[in-house]
């Protein structure tokens, strides 16, 4: 499954097992999860060998809010990952295993001055025999993850992500203790419901809408008064545009945009030349499946628009466009 998609650099393929999270006890802070995240695609289809693994701080420092990484900074991360704790339950077996996620990592600073650092790792035997085994894998957008702002965030949407794939499932209750341990919340840290769900479930549910292919919704479950667990539900988006756009996007201001709070400046299509500097059209056209010269694209819609008198700047453009780009398709 990893090997197939090793070519496709937007997609990070996990076993199910790491992805769920709930064979994960320490789990790492928000970077560190990011790292695993580009480490685990960096191995691609060779992450169940017992090989050294290699990657740049360059590559590192791509993810966002990742860019100020150096050998200092790198090392509490890999520390985090190196003490993560898998622990895997094979009832067929009747064998419980407790494992770690890495073996060593090596971080070589000898031409630290020119920024040419190299990060080397093995994953441990436990992961790459939990990798081996797997027959359970789930996919996720490698952009999103690495755009999610908190640890709550990428731990809940890689979960979900290993379950939409599945048919006929588009819910999963969870006791509070499940959950909790889902989102890597540590035992005396929002023990109180309302807590948890003010800080970590609410807020995690709202920026994966706001950044994934998916939207969650999630519904308290009360025995009397009290909430005994929590059903989480999943639906794939028809038109991821908006959320692809976002990714595209800067992130100053992004909060806002997601409380509705900030002021919405309406699109305005260019009048002349190509899309080519406009991140914000390049998205949607992406975003489309079309690929296609962006001046030829751009002169193209310009002219569609015209011959049917539709302002460039009319409410719908950005859903014209994607229309446009999607009926356009590959060339």
């Amino acid at each position: 499954m990893a090997a197939d998609r090793d070519h496709d650099q937007s997609k990070t393929v996990l076993p199910a097992e790491v992805a769920r999270g709930v064979y994960m006890r320490n789990a790492p802070s928000l970077q560190a999860l990011k790292l695993m995240h580009l480490m685990i695609g960096t191995a691609g289809g060779r992450m169940a060998d017992d090989t050294i693994h290699e990657i740049r701080l360059s590559a590192i420092r791509q993810i966002e809010g990742m860019k100020n990484h150096d050998r200092a900074s790198l090392t509490p991360l890999f520390e985090e990952l190196r003490g993560a704790i898998l622990t895997h339950d094979n009832p067929d077996k009747m064998r419980v295993t407790i494992g770690g996620l890495l073996d060593e990592a090596v971080i070589d600073y000898r031409h630290e001055l020119t920024g040419d650092i190299l990060v080397s790792w093995a994953f441990g035997r436990s992961f790459r025999r939990m990798a081996e085994e797997s027959n359970h894998w789930a996919i996720l957008d490698r952009q999103t993850v690495f755009h999610l702002g908190s640890k709550y965030s990428v731990l809940l949407f890689q979960h979900i992500a290993s379950l939409a794939g599945l048919r006929h499932v588009q819910e999963k209750t969870f006791t509070l203790a499940d959950l909790r341990a889902v989102l890597g919340v540590t035992g005396g840290k929002l023990d109180r419901f309302a807590d948890l769900n003010r800080r970590a479930i609410q807020p995690s549910i709202a920026e994966i809408n706001h950044l994934s292919r998916l939207t969650l919704t999630a519904t308290p479950n009360k025995i009397g008064r009290s909430v005994v667990s929590v059903t989480i539900g999943w639906v794939a988006k028809n038109d991821p545009i908006t959320a692809k756009r976002e990714i595209a996007g800067s992130k100053i201001g992004r909060k806002a945009r997601r409380d509705g709070s900030a002021e919405v400046v309406a699109a305005v299509f260019p009048e002349t030349g190509g899309i080519t500097y406009s991140p914000h059209w390049i998205a949607i056209k992406h975003a489309a499946g079309c690929n296609m010269d962006d001046s030829k694209i751009a002169s193209d819609f310009r002219r569609f628009l015209r011959d049917r008198g539709i302002a460039r700047d009319a409410a719908n453009i950005e859903k014209l466009f994607g229309d446009f780009c999607r009926k356009v398709g590959k060339v």
